[in-house]
């Protein structure tokens, strides 16, 4: 994962400054929940991993010096990795205050497909929310 945030000038993250045009996707799918919108925002967000993407990720530590992901677990008893599109987004949950870093979307895409506990990653779990299970990350990667 990578600890380093690349700022602009206006003190934006360049790796998550394009993230608007996800969120806004997912936004029109969770209003209208059509197959045509959830293949479109599979679209931005496979752009977004091509262009090298980064979305953020919350850690904690593990044993010894060893950091894992937080996940969030869902009412049906789903354990997923957490992402957020935007620090925004990240300060909306009530995980209290988080270690977080950047890290590449497909980096992360591949981390919950090997693992074998999660059922895959939740972009922003706190608001503009998008599940992604498994075989949605494959369709995703186009694997």
């Amino acid at each position: 994962m990578s600890n380093k945030l690349v700022q602009n000038e206006n003190n934006k993250d360049l790796e998550l400054e394009k993230n608007q045009e996800l969120e806004q996707a997912i936004k029109e799918l969770q209003e209208h929940p059509t197959e045509e919108l959830l293949a479109h925002t599979l679209t931005v967000l496979r752009r977004r991993m091509k262009e090298e993407g980064h979305f953020i990720v919350a850690v904690e530590a593990g044993e010894g010096e060893q950091i894992s992901m937080k996940t969030v677990n869902t009412p049906d008893g789903g354990v997923w990795f957490a992402a957020f599109t935007s620090f925004d987004e990240q300060l909306k949950g009530d995980m209290g205050v988080m270690s977080a870093f950047t890290a590449p979307i497909h980096q992360l895409f591949q981390m919950a497909l090997q693992a074998p506990e999660v059922q895959g990653l939740i972009v922003n779990p706190w608001n503009r929310t998008l599940m992604l299970d498994k075989n949605l990350i494959h369709i995703t990667i186009g694997a």
